[in-house]
């Protein structure tokens, strides 16, 4: 009959092997859906005007009122015969016609265009990359762009990186969050492990502690 002593030892020991099994379980497996490959459709997509953007004007015959601004901090443009305009967070459409509102002032039925020239969107729809990553920054968000395209923008992981423990913080669907496996995408050419991005999505790189 064995001893009272070793059966406890070896009832701790099965107890021990057990959480830790349970942990690993925990550790390895994935805490949040898997994102989806392709994104919801954005067909209807529009660029939207953000801080920093430069925008080109232009006033059909009427060539001096037509010029490049930058969109300023605060989101405002200002042109000749338009001051302290907002253009954030309106489409290219959308502040064409305030311009020509403006401008039927001094002008008889003013036609304008506007063209973004330099593009870096509201914040609200910027792709943000944080942690682990070589250069962590935030992207404007271009449709069709991927997980891929990112990654390679922000050149890559670091060394310290838990690459396949990242996750995507979507702030379009109430800041669901969605696991992605960057380190089966960029070290084993997985692309099976490859996703569309969506406006506003924060790429989360955590640290590996092994």
């Amino acid at each position: 009959m064995m001893p009272p002593v070793i059966r406890r030892l070896g009832a701790a020991l099965i107890a021990s092997v057990a959480t830790v099994a349970v942990l690993m379980g925990c550790a390895t497996g994935p805490s949040h859906p898997p994102a989806p490959v392709a994104a919801a459709s954005e067909a209807d997509y529009t660029y939207i005007i953000g801080a920093g953007d430069s925008v080109s004007i232009v006033v059909w015959r009427n060539p001096e009122l037509s010029m490049s601004v930058p969109v300023r901090p605060d989101g405002k443009i200002a042109a000749p015969l338009v001051d302290e305009l907002m253009a954030q967070g309106k489409t290219p459409i959308q502040l064409a016609r305030e311009i020509e509102q403006v401008l039927s002032r001094y002008v008889r039925d003013p036609i304008v265009t506007v063209l973004v020239t330099g593009f870096v969107g509201p914040y609200s729809e910027q792709i943000r990359v944080v942690g682990e990553a070589a250069r962590p920054q935030f992207l404007p968000y271009k449709v069709k762009m991927t997980l891929l395209d990112v990654m390679i923008a922000v050149g890559g992981l670091t060394d310290f990186a838990a690459g396949n423990s990242a996750t995507i913080l979507r702030t379009a669907e109430g800041n669901k969050q969605y696991s992605v496996r960057l380190s089966d995408l960029i070290k084993q050419g997985d692309v099976s492990a490859n996703v569309e991005m969506r406006p506003g999505d924060i790429l989360i790189i955590p640290q590996s502690f092994f």
